[in-house]
């Protein structure tokens, strides 16, 4: 009696099969706030007269530039599984620091500028350093830090200027310059348009970059998706989060000097309440509140819905209280939309 051979199997790497364009579409972290900016620019089109005038546009995309320079930072830092409660505080902090140095040490604002991007990446770097430190979740951590620059903030502008609010640094040596980097403006087309704008785009094509084409934008989703298995495999978790952590910092600094050189004073008490603005688009734009998914560009999306909402409740002569309701819906449903998009991506796999 002889055996018989038993019959060929072939084995295809699944790496090698053929994905559907549709299947790749719904794979998209945007692909809900896509969804949802369309519906939302449809709707306010036909309930808002002026929402469809030209001059509407740096309206709406000056409102979505100023949420989405920092939505990008806690994007990304939630596709790494971690939260920044201080980001909003820290906005203000920035534009503090710089206009307090200018005026008390009656030095060149450009010296206040820089002395402001170091104290913003310092308190970046506590949050990410306490973080992997201790062990204790981000939401702690940063709640903590939340509540200390909110303390500085009103403690040290009362203790230096006696008030709330900072002195005038308008008249000061390099304001000129410095307000032509962080607050100029251009018309285009009779489209007035904020450098912030710029600021905003240039952000978002940088951490898509840094996300899709680096080695540490595999280490972020790598370690969103879970750090135990992320460290098992040779990703530098603590460094990861501690450098993500300092890009909230870099662009708190940037929004911050936006702040300050708009307006050539600040309120100390301002920025309360809007990282919860920022984490709400970086939501709608994709991102899981429980990490490893999400993309830049989402958050974009999510904050030029936030731009369009804004505005469009304005042209639409409505009362401005209706934003919050209008805000926690889109949050629901886009939550709900991304949910049902991910299992329909994973039912395809």
């Amino acid at each position: 009696m002889s055996a018989t051979a038993p019959p060929e199997i072939d084995h295809v790497d699944e790496r090698l099969l053929r994905t559907s364009r549709l299947a790749k579409l719904l794979a998209r972290p945007e692909l809900g706030s896509v969804v949802g900016a369309i519906a939302v620019f449809l709707f306010f089109s036909v309930v808002a007269d002026g929402f469809l005038r030209a001059s509407s546009l740096g309206t709406v995309l000056y409102a979505a530039s100023t949420i989405g320079i920092m939505a990008v930072p806690v994007a990304l830092l939630m596709i790494g599984g971690e939260f920044d409660l201080s980001a909003g505080v820290l906005v203000t902090t920035s534009a503090l620091v710089s206009a307090m140095f200018s005026y008390q040490m009656t030095a060149n604002v450009w010296v206040g500028v820089g002395v402001s991007l170091l104290v913003t990446l310092a308190v970046g770097a506590f949050n990410g350093f306490m973080l992997t430190r201790t062990g204790l979740p981000s939401f702690i951590i940063t709640l903590g830090t939340f509540l200390m620059l909110t303390g500085l903030n009103l403690g040290f502008t009362k203790l230096i200027s006696g008030t709330v609010s900072t002195k005038s640094i308008a008249d000061m040596e390099g304001f000129p310059s410095a307000r032509k980097l962080f607050a100029s403006e251009w018309t285009v087309g009779g489209v007035e348009l904020k450098v912030t704008i710029l600021w905003w785009f240039a952000l978002v094509a940088l951490a898509t970059w840094i996300l899709l084409r680096t080695r540490s934008g595999n280490w972020v989703f790598a370690v969103g998706g879970g750090a135990d298995a992320a460290r098992a495999v040779g990703v530098p978790v603590a460094r990861t989060k501690i450098g993500l952590y300092l890009g909230v910092g870099f662009c708190a600094w940037i929004s911050g000097q936006h702040l300050l050189f708009s307006f050539d004073v600040v309120q100390s008490g301002e920025g309360v309440g809007n990282e919860l603005i920022y984490i709400i688009a970086a939501v709608i734009g994709g991102c899981l509140i429980t990490g490893g998914y999400g993309s830049a560009i989402g958050s974009a999306i999510g904050a030029f819905i936030f731009g369009m909402t804004s505005k469009g409740i304005v042209y639409a002569e409505w009362n401005p209280d209706w934003f919050k309701f209008f805000l926690g819906a889109m949050l629901l449903l886009a939550t709900l939309l991304n949910a049902w998009i991910r299992r329909r991506v994973e039912a395809v796999k």
